[in-house]
């Protein structure tokens, strides 16, 4: 496979790391990699199977998390593609930000065909949150101004230009029949600093998802204009409408998942399957879930294999349309 110029460039990052740090050999210890820092959504993903696993016995030793940072996760996946592709005791985290770079081509020459996507064990949803002193008390009327001046609305949330939170919020405005070259977007370092600045009145609206929004919808500090679910839901936020039914067709499920390394074999990867499987039937996993403030949502195996598939075609498609990708 020619990596070409980006992808040579994260092969060499990933040799580097592996001359520190070789690869495990047979030992049981199994390998989670993050391929972002501490305390993303990659990393919890990895940390919270890692310890389900192990208390559950799934694992005949230890999970450890490694963290690879850089160029959007595609460090740590071009480091399971060339470093650890036959490595069968090594999995890595995943989400809709992964298929959404794979689809602008972020990764270089790599593509989902790289490695075998393993399963989904978990989501939430997008949700459009304003401060609670903000002039619009539904998303209809918010709507309404952005469509009039979308200049005088400014966005934020905690992905890159072209990431995950400004993907959805230019579904949005597609469906609005604003022009998405017209949104105003900021992206933040964390939610806490992004949803400080939307309290603060220098942020319209934060685009981000369930999990970060519920405390400070709870607390009475944001209002909750929106849910991208398919229906509502229950819990905090079950007296937001979704967009669907207030004429604006965008959903958003932000799945966390895993994918594994491509070439471990037919009955390496089936043994990835058995252990997901038991791990997300177990009373453990609920908990987990609460505790990551998760909803269930799984896919396994071949499932989840062509629905990657087809997200990233979905993706790629949107990228064009928007002028991302040709």
């Amino acid at each position: 496979m020619r990596l070409g110029p980006f992808g040579c460039l994260l092969a060499v990052a990933g040799a580097l790391w592996t001359a520190g740090c070789a690869p495990p050999e047979q030992s049981g210890v199994v390998e989670c990699i993050a391929p972002a820092g501490p305390g993303g959504g990659w990393d919890r993903a990895c940390r919270t199977a890692g310890a389900a696993l192990e208390e559950l016995d799934l694992v005949p030793g230890s999970v450890r998390t490694i963290n690879l940072l850089g160029a959007g996760g595609g460090i740590g996946f071009a480091h399971v593609v060339s470093d650890r592709a036959t490595d069968p005791n090594v999995l890595a985290g995943a989400s809709p930000a992964t298929t959404l770079r794979l689809a602008q081509g972020q990764y270089g020459d790599l593509t989902e065909d790289d490695v075998r996507w393993l399963a989904a064990v978990g989501a939430e949803y997008g949700v459009f949150a304003v401060g609670a002193d903000a002039p619009w008390a539904t998303l209809e009327e918010f709507v309404a101004q952005w469509r009039s001046d979308p200049g005088s609305i400014v966005l934020n949330g905690v992905s890159a230009v072209l990431g995950q939170d400004h993907v959805k919020i230019l579904l949005l405005a597609r469906a609005a029949g604003i022009d998405p070259r017209a949104v105003r977007y900021v992206p933040f370092d964390g939610s806490g600093e992004a949803m400080t600045a939307v309290l603060g009145g220098f942020v319209d609206v934060y685009s981000g998802e369930e999990s970060e929004v519920e405390p400070l919808v709870e607390s009475g500090d944001l209002r909750a204009l929106t849910i991208l679910a398919p229906e509502r839901v229950d819990g905090i936020l079950a007296d937001v409408p979704t967009a669907t039914e207030l004429g604006y067709p965008v959903e958003w499920v932000a799945w966390r998942g895993y994918f594994v390394p491509r070439d471990i074999g037919e009955e390496a990867y089936r043994a990835w399957m058995d252990r997901i499987t038991r791990m997300v039937a177990s009373d453990r996993w609920d908990v987990a879930l609460e505790q990551a403030g998760l909803r269930r949502y799984q896919m396994i195996g071949p499932e989840f294999e062509a629905f990657v598939e087809g997200q990233v075609a979905s993706f790629r498609g949107l990228a064009r349309d928007l002028g991302m990708i040709r």
